[in-house]
Order: structure tokens, then C-alpha cells, then sequence
């Protein structure tokens, strides 16, 4: 049984999801940059180019090839322009789980881009890839994450205290992490028949193994 993910592409109607390359960094540096990204996430400031191609030719390569994970560009597909990331990280190939996160650029937020993108990932592992629980972990005060959450079918567990790390403002306008809680999601496969139907409405989408 296989033990890392495949170079993959997703289509839906709106989005092409794929593997990062060389041509992303630009974009990549700029959004990894935006400040509900420095908020919600533990990327490190400032995120420079050379961070983004580090990032883009080093990090995500290895973590699909030793099967920790996957990250994939998520790209208008008219356009082409990068709308976000899609990531799953701490990926249990026995139990056949892993967990998924999400990050969109500013310019394309309020879309349902990002539930579009993490709903047809969602269908690919549970589906394609014959995994049993994707997990899903959103800081509290976090809610657009935690919208994605449920419009994708996700079934809040319960709470884990004090586990989070977030990022806030302060008056002298530096950042200060704060410490607060997550609230953790999962989804089964027996979650997606609803959310299915909310996919169907959007087109579907097609997987293509061994993008490149």
C-alpha cells in the first residue's frame, strides 16, 4: 500500500489544484505575507522570496516524498493566478487520516474559494485515495476557517485548550503571539454525501495522477 501522496491535479469549475513550482514564488511570498495570514498561522515574518522558494523546491517535495503530507497550489483556472494553499501535514497511512488546512490570498477571499478547493481535496483522499478521517484544526476566534469547516461537512469534536498560537496587533502596531484554543473538525467519508451534492452544483471536479 502506497505510502506517499501522488503528483495530483484537482479541477473543478472554478479552481485548478496542483503542485507548486518555481513560477509560484512571487505570489506565494505576497500572500504568506497578508496579515490574517501572519494572524492565524505560524509562518514566519517577514516572508521573503528566497523563504518562498525554499519553500516551494525543499519543504513541500520532502513532505510528500517521506508520506507526511501534501501541499498544492490552488490556481483560478481561468486566470491561472494563485489562489491559495491547500496543505495536509501528520498523515497516519495505518489509520488513513491526515490533516488539512487552508489559506487563500486576500484579493481572492469571499469567493467559497476555499471551501470549493478543500471540498474537492476532501472527495480526492476519501474518495480516490480510500482515506478514512481528514482532521481539521481552526483557532477560536478563527470563524472564516471554521465556516470552510462546516460547509464542507465537518463535524466539530470538541475543543483543545490552550493548544493554538496565534498572532495579534498590538497598539504600537508590532505583532505579539497570544495564546488560545482550537477547536478540532473531522470528516468521514459517510460526511461528504451532503457536501457531494454542493460540489455537484459547482460542476464537480477531475483528478489527474502524476500531474506534472
Amino acid at each position: 500500500m502506497t505510502s506517499t501522496f501522488p503528483n495530483i491535479s484537482i479541477s473543478t469549475e472554478r479552481l485548478v489544484l496542483r503542485p507548486f513550482d518555481e513560477d509560484d514564488v512571487p505570489a506565494l511570498a505576497e500572500m504568506m505575507n497578508d496579515e490574517q495570514v501572519i494572524a492565524w498561522t505560524d509562518v514566519g515574518q517577514p516572508f521573503t522570496e528566497d523563504d518562498a522558494h525554499t519553500w516551494i523546491t525543499e519543504h513541500a517535495p520532502t513532505e510528500r516524498s517521506t508520506g507526511r503530507g501534501l501541499a498544492l497550489a490552488v490556481t483560478e483556472f481561468l486566470t491561472q493566478r494563485l489562489v491559495g494553499v491547500i496543505q495536509l501535514a501528520r498523515t497516519d497511512w495505518h489509520v488513513r487520516s491526515t490533516e488539512m488546512s487552508y489559506i487563500v490570498a486576500p484579493w481572492a477571499r469571499g469567493e467559497g474559494y476555499a471551501s470549493e478547493a478543500a471540498l474537492a481535496t476532501a472527495q480526492w483522499l476519501l474518495g480516490d485515495q480510500k482515506f478514512e478521517r481528514i482532521e481539521l484544526r481552526t483557532a477560536a476566534d478563527n470563524t472564516a476557517s471554521q465556516q470552510v469547516a462546516q460547509k464542507i461537512g465537518c463535524i466539530s469534536e470538541g475543543v483543545l485548550r490552550g493548544a493554538c498560537i496565534a498572532r495579534t496587533r498590538t497598539a504600537d502596531d508590532t505583532w505579539t503571539e497570544v495564546r488560545t484554543d482550537y477547536i478540532v473538525w473531522s470528516l468521514l467519508p459517510e460526511d461528504l454525501e451532503g457536501a457531494a451534492e454542493q460540489l455537484a452544483d459547482t460542476g464537480g471536479f477531475t483528478s489527474y495522477s502524476d500531474w506534472n
